[in-house]
C-alpha cells in the first residue's frame, strides 16, 4: 500500500519576483512570519523559490529525514 503524504493544511501563496522588485518584499515577509504563510516565488511563470517562516524552517530542520 502506498504511503500517504501528511496534509499540513497550508496552501501556498504564489507571488512573482516582480512584486519584490516593486517594494512588496516587506509586506510579503510580514505575512510569512506573522501568518505562517508559505510563499512560492515565480519568475517567468516558473517556481524559483519558497519562503517560509524561520519557525517553520526550524521545525522542518529537526524533523526526521528532512534535508534542509
Amino acid at each position: 500500500m502506498a504511503k500517504r503524504k501528511e496534509n499540513t493544511g497550508i496552501a501556498p501563496v504564489y507571488r512573482t519576483a516582480t512584486e519584490f522588485l516593486r517594494g512588496q518584499a516587506s509586506k510579503i515577509f510580514n505575512e510569512v512570519s506573522e501568518q505562517d504563510k508559505v510563499v512560492v516565488v515565480n519568475k517567468n511563470s516558473k517556481p524559483q523559490a519558497v519562503i517560509i517562516s524561520y519557525e517553520r524552517y526550524e521545525k522542518l530542520k529537526y524533523k526526521e529525514g528532512a534535508d534542509i
